[in-house]
């Protein structure tokens, strides 16, 4: 019985960790680690801000949406990430972010570990949005000081 325990442990620790590293190396990626990485995007668009200075180009993939300004991946749009997927309850994505997390009403937001990967030190903040019925809606990990 003790061995069942620590193999449900051990296999729950990983669900939880193996996840949670590459999502924070995808922000400050340059742009050719992202081609070289995920090859060509399905789609490149324009995201306009509401300043001629906050315009993005996104380059889309399965596997999120790459918001970058100049060289780098500033924001990543995945449809999961910590334990969080598009569709969860407001209820279920608080109690996953715990008590870091901020509610802001229409959104929650909590800071997640630095990118440290490349050598680079800088914020990271965990974006959960919440469509009308209180249903997330999209997720976004970003620098907040970009």
């Amino acid at each position: 019985m003790r061995q069942g325990i620590c193999t449900f442990s051990l296999l729950l620790l990983l669900l939880i960790a193996i996840p949670l590293w590459p999502q924070e190396e995808l922000v400050g990626m340059k742009l050719a680690d992202l081609i070289g990485r995920f090859g060509a995007p399905k789609a490149v668009l324009a995201a306009r801000g509401n300043e001629p200075w906050q315009d993005d180009v996104v380059f889309q993939y399965a596997e999120g949406d790459f918001y970058v300004f100049k060289d780098r991946v500033w924001q990543v749009k995945l449809a999961s990430a910590y334990g969080i997927s598009i569709g969860d309850p407001k209820q279920a994505a608080v109690l996953v972010m715990g008590n870091t997390a901020e509610d802001r009403g229409d959104y929650l937001l909590m800071p997640v570990s630095s990118n440290q990967s490349s050598g680079a030190s800088w914020p990271l903040m965990l974006r959960v949005n919440l469509d009308n019925a209180g249903k997330v809606n999209s997720i976004f990990i970003y620098r907040p000081d970009f």
